[in-house]
């Protein structure tokens, strides 16, 4: 065969190659630009739903104060207390679980926390998210925000009176130290050493942008998981 045949084969093979990396590095971006898009609007539903509730309460605040009023007036005291105390669990239910100390991050963790309760998951929770940080807002919300997507799918596989989050977010060495585990089943995916999400489509782009986001800032990643546990924790660079 003609020599500069062969250099073009080989030169026609390589162009191919880079074409097709090219194409699925595309496709990829694309998948993973949808898979962000999906996942902001549905922290926007939730957090919506939230206030949503949190607004109906208020705008129901002159007549409960006009209907404990009449109680008051009528010397109901039982009926008043009664009404007081249902007035409580009602905004129990909407009034925040955590404050952290950033919004943005009050937004992602009480509106995923209130859906695990939801349910039926029981739920520990300990956050304090200091000012000054050096990662942005955003991706620190995307960590939260995929992390407990997934510990509620892992959940979702266990029966209801086992299911449980817990989470642990604080300053541990002038780093900040994120801890979510969650119940699981007893089967697990693992491929090279990695996790693999069990959930088919989108799912798996979880795992994907909480790898990135922490290798962006060069931060720490673990998971592990034991029998009926998984767990990931993370730590991220402060500002000195």
């Amino acid at each position: 065969m003609n020599y500069g045949v062969i250099v073009s084969l080989i030169v026609g093979v390589i162009l191919l190659t880079l074409l097709c990396c090219a194409f699925f590095m595309r496709l990829m971006n694309r998948q993973i630009w949808a898979y962000q898009t999906d996942l902001a609007e549905k922290h926007y539903e939730e957090v919506e739903d939230m206030y949503c509730q949190m607004r109906g309460w208020r705008h129901d605040y002159k007549h409960h104060i006009q209907t404990m009023r009449a109680h008051l007036a009528l010397g109901q005291y039982q009926e008043l207390g009664d009404y007081l105390r249902d007035l409580d669990t009602d905004l129990t239910e909407v009034d925040t679980v955590l404050k952290t100390g950033n919004v943005r991050v009050d937004a992602v963790l009480n509106s995923k926390l209130a859906v695990a309760k939801a349910r039926g998951i029981r739920v520990n929770a300990k956050a304090a998210v200091p000012q000054g940080l050096m990662i942005n807002e955003v991706d620190l919300c995307v960590i939260i925000g995929n992390l407990l997507d997934n510990a509620m799918d892992g959940c979702g596989e266990t029966v209801e009176t086992k299911r449980f989050i817990r989470v642990y977010i604080e300053v541990l060495k002038e780093q900040l130290y994120i801890y979510i585990s969650n119940s699981m089943a007893d089967h697990i995916r693992k491929e090279g050493g990695q996790y693999l999400s069990t959930k088919r489509g989108n799912h798996g782009f979880g795992l994907m942008r909480i790898d990135r986001v922490v290798k962006k800032y060069n931060g720490f990643l673990n998971r592990q998981h034991e029998e009926g546990v998984f767990a990931t924790e993370i730590m991220l660079p402060l500002p000195k």
